[in-house]
Parts: C-alpha cells; structure tokens; sequence
C-alpha cells in the first residue's frame, strides 16, 4: 500500500477539479475568458467615410500606420478584414477625401499602409482607423503619437462578433 500525504494544495486543487467536472461535465481543466474586445475611442469616428476605396498608399507616403485585427474571445487572426485610415498630414485635412484610405489585413490578421507624415491637429499628432462589417461591432480608434517627428503609428483590433 502506498503511502500518501494530502496537502491544503492537493486537497483545494482536487476538490477544485471535481466541482468543474461534476458541476460542467467537463473533461479538460477551464480555461480563461479569453481576450475582450477593443473599445471605441472618443473621438475615433471623427470624419469617418463610409467606403473608403482599398488603396496601396495614401498620397506621397512616407509614414507607416501599422496594426493586427483579432477576434475577441479566442484571439484569432483574422485575414481579409477592411480597415480604413485617415488622418491630417502634410498633404491634406483628415476631413479631405485624398487623406482617407483602406487596406485589407493579411493572413496574420496585421494590416499595414503607407501615407504622408502626421501632424498635430488640435494639439496632438493622431490617426484615425475604422474597423465597420456586418459580422462584427464597428470599432473607431485614435491613438495618438508620442511624438509629432515618429514616423509609425501603431493599432490593434479585437473584435466583436455581433
């Protein structure tokens, strides 16, 4: 006969274990709630433009606006999805037409477009993303740089299915 000595740890991690599984029918240990969606930033809708055409750049280029796009929960990747940017750069007011763009995230789920150097628009140098489709909630971000002379501005997605 073996002998065996119960710890409090053994014991609270065994009781533990058998509540899971006699109270879900769970065969494997529970896991988190996973990854929470992105809110929508004050201010992140600003001029927005519903169907902003998918470009290669946004004018001259020359600065990057960089991010991923996952889905809340389990954190995929997730590939195919528009998001549109826009921001005031040298070449134009984020409200104008030419200063709004789309691309489409990767297999990856990260996304990444070219377009003129930001510069500070009420104080501060900011970007502007969209995420908007049917399968998910619409998201708007605005991060702002840490400073007007960096040359990337980097966003994340997680995403809501609706």
């Amino acid at each position: 006969m073996t002998d065996k000595t119960f710890t409090r740890r053994t014991l609270l991690v065994a009781t533990g274990a058998g509540l899971v599984t006699g109270v879900t029918g769970l065969k494997l240990p529970a896991r988190a709630a996973g990854l929470a969606p992105t809110p929508s930033m004050r201010g992140g809708s600003n001029n927005y433009r519903p169907g902003a055409p998918i470009v290669d750049r946004i004018g001259g280029g020359g600065f990057w606006m960089t991010g991923t796009v996952r889905r809340a929960g389990d954190g995929a990747p997730l590939p195919g999805q528009r998001i549109q940017i826009w921001a005031h750069t040298t070449e134009g007011h984020e409200r104008d037409a030419r200063s709004h763009g789309a691309t489409l995230t990767d297999a990856n789920g990260a996304f990444r477009l070219e377009m003129p150097q930001i510069v500070p628009a009420f104080g501060q140098a900011h970007g502007h993303l969209a995420h908007d489709d049917d399968a998910f909630d619409t998201v708007f971000l605005r991060p702002v740089m840490a400073r007007s002379s960096d040359t990337t501005l980097e966003a994340h997605f997680v995403l809501q299915p609706v």
